[in-house]
């Protein structure tokens, strides 16, 4: 006998329960302010158009300048983690939010590179300490075995909302670049709202810190050897993972594929997660971290590995999915290592290293790729990453087991 709509009805409910129930309050608040700032994410995908379309600048020029992104990025994380854990995740939040919609909405009205080299910088500094201080956040009101799937809707979130903005991002540049930094920066202020209205202070109590105990602090993640391992391995898997920034397109216009046409083919990569991510979450969940970060670091590696077989637009395609699925299965895992790895009184520090190495990532991918490509050629580079991605499966899976003895340590020693 066929199903009837109120027993569908029911089913439907009961398995939105489970994707989306149980998370506190203060979550879903830090859930759509992200939303909302991603949204409106216009300057940073957009910033070398402008500095080249709009101000004149040449592409080295341009891009000397966008560096200055990343660098700020670098040097957020540690900072974000000291601040979030010494003043507080609040003012981490509303600090970063408030300073980084100053800094750029100033971006969009200055001409000379003397003064936008700075702001370019503190966009990336200031902009980005939020970060940390969001995931700290969900550590410290989110139950460990909910973790996983509240960093995975978190993860949604995001993707959600840069397939929304990339989209209103350019219908805006047609009519003004101002526009777009005004925008960004108006988003960031609907964010520091929220955060202001719906987001209490969730710092853990702990003792007061000397300047020395500061300083002690911020090398604690380093030299923690079962979390160092950790973020090595991360570091390598991101690298890999933001070949999508150069290389990718490169690659692809060298084999006839136009820019709309690279534009389509990265959307699929927002599609699939919008549409597979909350249907994944809870089989994520129910696995061990290490299996599933160890799968999701072989699939990337195969994806992007792929490229080097063939070079046609489905093939590229086939790639974009695999590497996509390979996102899904371990990104909202590797995101709730640090926090369960931390010490509650350095929870922001150990977040703020983890958001360094993706930093560092970001801002060393390209110029690899680009030092690859010239020297070996394409394919030598995306064989590189497939070796490189079955290397950090192989590394996750050994390092699994002393991770989960510290995690049970840890969960026991709280309890």
């Amino acid at each position: 006998m066929p199903p009837t709509l109120p027993s569908l009805a029911a089913s439907l409910r009961a398995s939105l329960r489970e994707v989306l129930g149980g998370l506190p309050r203060a979550y879903w608040a830090l859930w759509v302010g992200l939303l909302v700032n991603r949204i409106g994410s216009f300057v940073v995908p957009f910033l070398s158009l402008y500095l080249t379309t709009e101000r004149g600048l040449s592409v080295g020029e341009a891009g000397g300048l966008v560096s200055l992104w990343g660098l700020g990025a670098i040097g957020a994380g540690p900072v974000a983690g000291v601040v979030a854990d010494r003043l507080g995740r609040r003012a981490a939040l509303l600090g970063s939010l408030v300073g980084g919609a100053a800094f750029t909405v100033a971006l969009g009205f200055v001409r000379t590179p003397a003064v936008v080299a700075p702001l370019v910088f503190a966009v990336g500094f200031v902009g980005e300490i939020y970060r940390p201080a969001s995931h700290a956040v969900v550590g410290d009101v989110v139950p460990p075995e909910d973790r996983v799937r509240a960093f995975g809707l978190l993860y949604w979130a995001v993707n959600l909302g840069v397939a929304i903005g990339l989209a209103l991002a350019g219908l805006i540049a047609s009519v003004s670049y101002t526009l777009l930094f005004v925008g960004d920066g108006l988003t960031s202020l609907a964010f520091a709202w929220v955060v202001w209205r719906f987001v209490p202070e969730t710092r853990p109590e702990s003792r007061p810190e000397t300047v020395r105990g500061v300083l002690a602090g911020l090398v604690v993640p380093m030299r923690d050897r079962i979390f160092l391992p950790f973020l090595l391995l991360h570091l390598a898997l991101a690298t890999i993972f933001f070949q999508f920034q150069l290389t990718l397109p490169v690659d692809m216009a060298a084999n006839g594929i136009s820019p709309a046409g690279f534009g389509l083919l990265m959307a699929m990569n927002g599609g699939i997660i919008v549409v597979l991510q909350p249907l994944a979450a809870r089989f994520i969940g129910s696995r061990d971290p290490a299996h599933a970060m160890a799968v999701g670091a072989a699939l990337i590696g195969l994806g992007f590995g792929m490229n080097a077989l063939h070079h046609t637009v489905g093939w590229y395609a086939l790639g974009i999915v695999v590497w996509t699925v390979g996102e899904i299965a371990y990104l909202p895992v590797v995101s709730t290592i640090p926090s369960e790895l931390a010490p509650a009184a350095l929870r922001g520090r150990f977040q703020g290293a983890y958001s360094l190495s993706w930093a560092v990532a970001a801002f060393a991918a390209p110029a690899l790729g680009a030092w690859g490509l010239e020297r070996f050629g394409a394919s030598a580079v995306w064989g590189a990453c497939f070796v490189a991605g079955v290397v950090v499966a192989g590394g996750q899976l050994l390092a699994g087991p002393a991770r989960r003895r510290r995690i049970e340590e840890i969960r026991a020693a709280r309890e």
